[in-house]
């Protein structure tokens, strides 16, 4: 199929190999174009049988409870981006010499002449945030947009709706990225790299090449992270256009060709005349919500983009001002007793509960759930100097517990043996003991939230409610 837009779908047999958020609209887009889709699907539940039935009328075939065997007939097959590359059904596929592509790259494959370009955000922690914030800069460049991709609206909708957009703020995660080949970005930014999702790529260095992916033919900037090597690593390795350049962010004093802060100013050294001398001041850390470090580096992440696309300094600014971050991620609760209560539910792995408390002097961590493989000896080593005590919950809460017998033997630990609905008061009430005026009561769990809520957005909701009775 070549790696240009693919214009003639009539008669083409395509398999959608499951069904879900991007696997529903694949195969509706698809049918609409004149494709003969199949969709495969492993489960065979409630809601399977009900998106089944809504393709069914459409007149796609739908086969549930065996997403292992290759439809026959099939020219291409179009996965959802959480199938594991080493599925069968994809074996067999290869075997065949047949293409697999994602919703990404079928979304990059559909867009029309002169579309909008993309400008690209991945990285093991802060996508979301850095995507809405690009998103927000933009919009104050007075430029249509709007972010899409792992988040908001879906990619497909965004580049076959009626809405005209001059850029797109687009999150990618590892796994789309295995399935894109073809993407071009005008620019993008890999933000950090830790060890995440390695049951499904199979090895750190087969993750982080998924991820370099999102750099191959930038044509403007390859933006990375000066305090990470890996993101550096992987610009240099990209296969990039003529006149391409390396942008880095840092939290320290840019050099040329970097982003980073002065006095508590953010400044540009990248997009200006005469980089070696002079500096452009977009924002002030301030401008910044929350300032903590690491969101401060999604902000020049952010900021580094939307300069490469040649948005103004005073957007930057006013963009990042009219930010609102997402719920869940380091947002202050309430003050109790001149004690902070902070929710960084969404920091569900180690890397993004580092970056949390790093955040705060002197804290009181409620920490724990699944650790989904996770070890927390790191984690613990680098923080053990800010923390005053830590309550621990959830299934894996050993392995923490464990952690700071090694590291931070000091430390007072509370080990709460409870999983039923009011084990989050419980918590934050021995946090409460704990903590003294002055100090920050943090719930950055480095864990999955599945063993006791539904999610983390629940779990970050139990947690402002049980601050918030403490409260009244």
């Amino acid at each position: 199929m070549g790696s240009g837009q693919v214009t003639d779908w009539q008669g083409k047999h395509v398999t959608v190999a499951g069904l879900g958020v991007s696997g529903v609209p694949a195969a509706k887009v698809l049918h609409a174009r004149g494709a003969i889709v199949t969709v495969v699907n492993d489960g065979d539940d409630a809601r399977a049988r009900e998106q089944a039935a809504e393709l069914e009328a459409l007149g796609v075939t739908v086969r549930l409870g065996d997403g292992a065997t290759l439809p026959t007939g099939t020219e291409l097959i179009v996965t959802a981006p959480g199938w594991k590359p080493d599925k069968p059904l994809f074996q067999a596929a290869r075997a065949a010499g047949i293409e697999i592509w994602g919703d990404v790259e079928l979304a990059w494959r559909l867009r029309g002449p002169g579309a909008a370009p993309w400008l690209a955000v991945t990285g093991t922690n802060g996508k979301t945030t850095t995507v809405q914030m690009l998103a927000s800069i933009l919009k104050a460049a007075g430029l249509r947009t709007a972010a899409v991709g792992n988040i908001g609206v879906s990619l497909l909708d965004a580049v076959l709706g009626d809405e005209e957009y001059d850029v797109l703020a687009v999150e990618l995660s590892s796994y789309q990225l295995h399935w894109a080949p073809s993407l071009r970005a005008h620019s993008a930014a890999v933000l950090n790299l830790a060890p995440d999702h390695l049951d499904w790529h199979g090895s750190m260095e087969a993750y982080a090449k998924d991820k370099g992916r999102i750099y191959e033919g930038n044509r403007v900037a390859c933006v990375y992270n000066a305090a990470d090597k890996l993101t550096e690593e992987l610009v240099r390795e990209a296969d990039v256009e003529e006149g391409c350049r390396a942008i880095g962010f840092t939290l320290g004093t840019p050099g040329p060709s970097q982003l980073g802060v002065v006095d508590g100013i953010l400044v540009d050294r990248a997009f200006v005349e005469n980089r070696q001398k002079n500096a452009q001041e977009l924002a002030e850390v301030s401008d910044v919500n929350p300032p903590a470090p690491h969101n401060i580096a999604n902000a020049l992440a952010a900021a580094a983009l939307a300069r490469a696309f040649g948005v103004p300094p005073t957007a930057v600014r006013d963009g990042l001002r009219a930010f609102t971050p997402d719920a869940h991620r380091i947002a202050h609760v309430a003050d109790v007793d001149g004690v902070a209560y902070v929710d960084d539910s969404k920091a569900t792995n180690t890397h993004a509960a580092e970056a949390s408390l790093a955040s705060y002097e002197s804290i009181v961590w409620i920490a724990g759930g699944l650790a989904k493989g996770a070890t927390f000896d790191e984690l613990v080593a680098k923080s053990a100097k800010r923390l005053r005590g830590a309550v621990l919950i959830g299934a894996d809460r050993a392995l923490i517990r464990d952690a700071l017998a090694r590291h931070a033997p000091e430390v007072p630990v509370v080990d709460l043996d409870r999983t039923d609905t009011g084990a989050m008061l419980a918590a934050v009430q021995e946090a409460r003991r704990l903590a003294v005026a002055g100090d920050t009561v943090l719930l950055a769990p480095a864990c999955a939230s599945m063993d006791m809520f539904a999610n983390y957005n629940k779990r970050g909701d139990a947690f402002a409610q049980a601050v918030r009775e403490l409260g009244a």
